[in-house]
């Protein structure tokens, strides 16, 4: 890009912050008119609930924000580049979406939209899809050359379904070809397909491997989404729940996600959760104890109430078991039996814990909703834990900047 189209990028920046959703709103109506096929690969619960058009509003922007020097955006784009491999996302989808991008920033700013913007546009979406498609092929390559690996939708048979609580179900997903599973980071996800009849529509998901990685199975443990007027059911969580049995099979894309734990490192952990957020820290927890790591380890989690509460015998015998691993439990209101130590009552709460249990030198994973992130970090920040040992996972688009 030369310097003038930089400039006429950096010069719509106001325009974005003000009409960003508008512009991205437009883009996804225009392109699934003309490309409906993309609704088979796109959220469409996310659609509804303009969260991925909030989602792309702001990466349009922090990319014309920083279009002088992109190299800060390489975080986000390589946690982008990471949800495309699992959504099976190839180079030409980038000339779909390209088109309809453009189109859209014309009919949308008017005759705002000179030829000159335009041509910087165009410029700087080529320059940024082809930073993307290199980023994806090197992790497509990876996954296909690993023991077990492949790309793309792969068969799996759920073997084993099991209610670990009122809300949150595991499933047990075997290779339907009777080949090895390729290994994964503690603290990944895969994406699962599903044909959804009453959107005529197959539909991919994002679902957090809760178990430490093995050659023969993934597990992903779904929580059972009821939906509300402001926020709908989760169409995927709740067919999974409802309708696919042992013995089905569904499409499953490999491993994927750089909210990872470091096991080169021997620093202690400290592992922060609430609801089914703890999901990827059970990977990384049981990881951990099988490979009889002598880090120690400090289990957060939040919870409504015991009902709710999943993987709490499990976790509590992986305690008792180890020495090295310590559990801290919150719940809304405490039952007469709990109010022991160890647990809690209210929202997770780090600074109850201050005073030996928060290590200054540990790292801390911390994962949950978007709100629940936020809190746990300023109150990390308040005990005065670096940024840089605070890394955290927010489930859905990415709409959270810390």
């Amino acid at each position: 890009m030369t310097p003038d189209q930089k400039a006429l990028v950096t010069a719509t920046v106001d325009t974005l912050k003000e009409h960003g959703v508008a512009l991205t709103t437009h883009f996804y109506r225009r392109m699934f008119e003309h490309n409906p096929e993309l609704k088979n690969v796109f959220n469409m619960g996310n659609q509804q609930n303009g969260k991925q058009q909030m989602a792309l509003a702001l990466a349009v922007l922090a990319y014309a924000e920083h279009i002088e020097d992109p190299s800060v955006l390489v975080p986000a784009v390589t946690k982008i580049g990471h949800k495309h491999v699992s959504l099976d996302i190839r180079p030409e989808h980038y000339a779909i979406v390209g088109k309809h991008l453009l189109a859209s920033i014309a009919e949308v700013l008017g005759e705002a939209a000179t030829p000159a913007l335009l041509d910087a546009w165009e410029n700087a979406y080529g320059e940024l899809a082809a930073l993307m498609s290199g980023l994806e092929s090197g992790l497509y390559q990876k996954a296909v050359s690993q023991d077990g690996g492949w790309t793309g939708w792969r068969p799996f048979t759920v073997k084993r379904k099991v209610e670990e609580s009122a809300e949150i179900t595991s499933f047990y997903l075997y290779p339907t070809d009777g080949g090895k599973v390729a290994g994964f980071q503690p603290g990944q996800y895969v994406s699962l397909r599903l044909f959804l009849p009453e959107l005529n529509l197959f539909q991919p998901r994002q679902y957090s491997l809760s178990s430490a990685p093995n050659e023969e199975y993934y597990r992903i443990s779904v929580k059972k989404e009821a939906g509300n007027p402001s926020h709908p059911s989760g169409m995927i969580s709740n067919r999974l729940h409802q309708h696919v049995q042992e013995g089905d099979i569904v499409e499953v894309a490999p491993p994927a996600g750089d909210f990872t734990l470091e096991t080169d490192k021997q620093t202690p952990v400290v592992f922060v959760s609430g609801g089914v957020g703890q999901t990827p820290l059970l990977s990384m927890l049981e990881y951990l104890v099988t490979t009889d790591s002598n880090r120690e380890i400090v289990w957060v989690h939040g919870s409504r109430n015991t009902k709710v509460h999943a993987f709490r015998e499990p976790v509590a015998q992986l305690a008792a078991r180890h020495g090295n691993v310590h559990k801290h439990i919150f719940y809304d209101s405490l039952e007469p039996d709990l109010q022991v130590e160890g647990h809690y009552e209210g929202i997770v709460d780090l600074q109850q814990l201050n005073g030996g249990t928060l290590l200054q030198e540990a790292d801390h994973y911390v994962c949950g909703p978007a709100p629940f992130i936020r809190k746990q970090v300023q109150d990390l920040d308040a005990l005065g834990v670096p940024r840089a040992a605070i890394h955290f996972e927010e489930f859905g688009p990415a709409t959270l900047s810390i």
